[in-house]
């Protein structure tokens, strides 16, 4: 069999960080997902090969393995399943989990198969397929682990999310808790690949949180912009400014320039695991001054403006 050429697969260098492999990936499989090809081989069988790049690249053991052997990955081949080439290091990749992110249909129903190529298990073995690993002894093995992504705004990562996803003849309800953050991962033991026994695998929900048109956010607190009239910022007064858990009223003291940050306590994102902790909200205020006046007002600035 011939050797294959992960970077080449996922279309970038070598040399690439672990951050532009994971957006070369996500592009490529949003690109060639089964959902957007309906009966297309060609884009299924290029749909299988970056994943099964994705897997040794995004695994810094896999991908440290694959990069000493590269093309002399025969040498490992030779040795034995399991072996290894004559005076290398033993590695621990085998052990990992198989890591899926795409549609389930390509993967399940696969009764003792890995869904990767005859290169990729004989250059890493069938364990390293997903934790399949059979026992000589026993004759077990647990079922592969599978992963996907569960896309949310950031409203649902204050409040909760969940959504259903489709596993074979089952559907499965993914429950978040408020405070969810971009790239979470959650387990869900035992929704994997099945195995021996009962012993089946776990599926992985990787959250991603899209980006919000008002709020940015930093850990558990939250940035924003807001405008004041020029009245309010010279006299003083209140605004109210919108949160994530409603509108608040917030004070406004004279002669407030534009710029100035408040911190509104308690109005950010709720901490992961402990919903009755919130981070803040810091507000940038931004003073809108009138772009068109009426001959009486113009009047009363050019007055305003003769005592200053």
């Amino acid at each position: 069999m011939d050797y294959k050429d992960y970077y080449k697969i996922l279309g970038v260098d070598k040399k690439a960080s672990q951050d532009e492999i994971k957006k070369a990936y996500r592009k490529l499989a949003v690109k060639y997902h089964p959902d957007k090809n309906k009966d297309n081989k060609v884009a299924e069988e290029k749909f299988k090969q970056i994943n099964e790049a994705n897997e040794v690249l995004s695994d810094p053991v896999k991908r440290k393995k694959y990069d000493e052997l590269g093309e002399n990955w025969r040498q490992y081949e030779h040795a034995g399943a399991g072996g290894r080439p004559r005076g290398s290091r033993p590695g621990n990749g085998q052990d990992g989990p198989f890591t899926f992110e795409g549609d389930f249909s390509d993967i399940f129903g696969q009764e003792g198969g890995s869904g990767f190529s005859d290169f990729f298990e004989q250059f890493f073995g069938r364990g390293a397929a997903g934790g399949g690993r059979q026992s000589r002894q026993s004759g077990t093995f647990k079922g592969q682990d599978y992963q996907t992504e569960m896309e949310i705004t950031l409203e649902e990562a204050y409040h909760g999310a969940s959504r259903l996803i489709q596993l074979e003849d089952e559907k499965l309800r993914i429950t978040t808790k408020p405070g969810a953050y971009d790239d979470q991962r959650l387990r869900i033991k035992g929704k994997g690949g099945k195995g021996s026994k009962g012993n089946h695998g776990d599926l992985y929900v990787r959250i991603h949180v899209t980006p919000h048109p008002r709020y940015v956010r930093k850990g558990d607190d939250l940035y924003a912009t807001h405008s004041i009239d020029l009245f309010t910022a010279v006299l003083g007064g209140s605004t109210i400014v919108d949160t994530l858990s409603g509108q608040v009223k917030v004070k406004i003291a004279p002669g407030t320039q534009s710029g100035k940050t408040i911190r509104i306590k308690g109005k950010g994102m709720p901490v992961y695991g402990d919903a009755n902790i919130f981070g803040d909200l810091y507000v940038q205020l931004q003073i809108h001054i009138p772009e068109s006046l009426t001959d009486k007002q113009r009047e009363l600035f050019e007055q305003l403006k003769s005592t200053y």
